[in-house]
């Protein structure tokens, strides 16, 4: 008998469904016991296939992870890719669910390992502290334009209370870390790297639990460090990354100015680079590529740095 693949197209209120072999489609209610509901209703060896969609698929994930269902957090860039590809122009809540069932029929996807609750809520809380960075920041640009001492006033003091409040996520942060044995034996060894600060320890233990697990390639691609190739006949183009997770592509970004200043490799890597005419940036991101691969055998190994 053909295995179950359910495409799942997620938004806040609902759930739409497309159901292979047999092609029919659903909705469900985007709530707890809905999916909780649904979920118990499927086969042990059915697969589902959603895209990653940050903010309303929490149900969903806890509820697969609870009864053991596999499942496939793909990149909304590739399930319309695919659509294009197959000649489906149409974008729909129910087009959207059919296409992600065919993805899960035609490819072969990677099970999303599940993820701990405590990496969960650590996600959440780093999601929430972006929020509020860059809500300052925009009040920060507000203050140069105040115009009135009166609103000037209000802005610093909705500057302060933002402070506050990052500050306290921060302690938050930090104790969901040293809380959990895993993360903070994983903590104890990232923060030895130079670079590796409290929010890109945090970024990338929250938003890359799969660090450690992969192999250098991969690992790469998923944090969108990966050069891709750019040929066609005898034309040869400059390799550029793309995709991938652009905060944790980010974070390492920053780290790679200070580690490309203090790790020996890396300092090497950036001279043999300078010495080629590389580009600035292109040695930045060459650097914070071989600091993702540094840091991922790190804890494959669960051993410190030799670098």
């Amino acid at each position: 008998m053909p295995r179950t693949i359910i495409g799942c197209d997620l938004s806040r209120a609902c759930l739409d469904l497309h159901c292979l072999p047999n092609a029919a489609s659903s909705q469900v209610s985007n709530h707890r016991d809905a999916v909780n509901a649904w979920v118990g209703s499927l086969e042990p060896e059915a697969f589902v296939v959603f895209e990653a969609t940050s903010g309303c698929d929490g149900a969903l994930i806890a509820a697969l992870i609870d009864r053991g269902i596999a499942f496939s957090r793909v990149n909304p860039r590739q399930a319309r890719e695919i659509a294009r590809a197959t000649g489906v122009l149409a974008k729909t809540d129910r087009v959207d669910a059919r296409v992600l069932a065919q993805m899960g029929s035609v490819l072969e996807l990677p099970i999303t390992r599940p993820v701990n609750t405590t990496r969960l809520r650590l996600a959440d809380f780093l999601r929430r502290r972006r929020q509020l960075v860059e809500m300052r920041k925009a009040e920060k640009l507000r203050l140069y334009s105040a115009g009135q001492d009166e609103i000037a006033s209000q802005i610093e003091a909705m500057i302060d209370l933002l402070s506050r409040q990052i500050a306290d996520l921060d302690r938050t942060i930090a104790g969901l870390i040293a809380e959990d044995r895993t993360l903070s034996f994983q903590a104890r060894l990232l923060s030895a790297v130079p670079g590796i600060g409290p929010t890109v320890l945090a970024t990338l233990l929250g938003e890359l639990p799969e660090l450690g697990t992969l192999d250098r390639r991969r690992i790469a691609s998923l944090a969108g460090l990966a050069p891709h190739a750019r040929e066609s006949g005898t034309w040869r183009g400059a390799r550029r990354i793309w995709g991938g997770r652009r905060k944790v592509r980010e974070a390492l970004y920053i780290a790679a100015l200070t580690a490309s200043r203090r790790v020996p490799s890396l300092i090497a890597m950036r001279d043999r680079m300078r010495e080629k005419g590389k580009a600035p940036k292109t040695i930045l991101i060459a650097v914070a590529r071989q600091l993702l691969v540094i840091l991922n055998a790190m804890l494959r190994n669960g051993a410190p740095l030799r670098a």
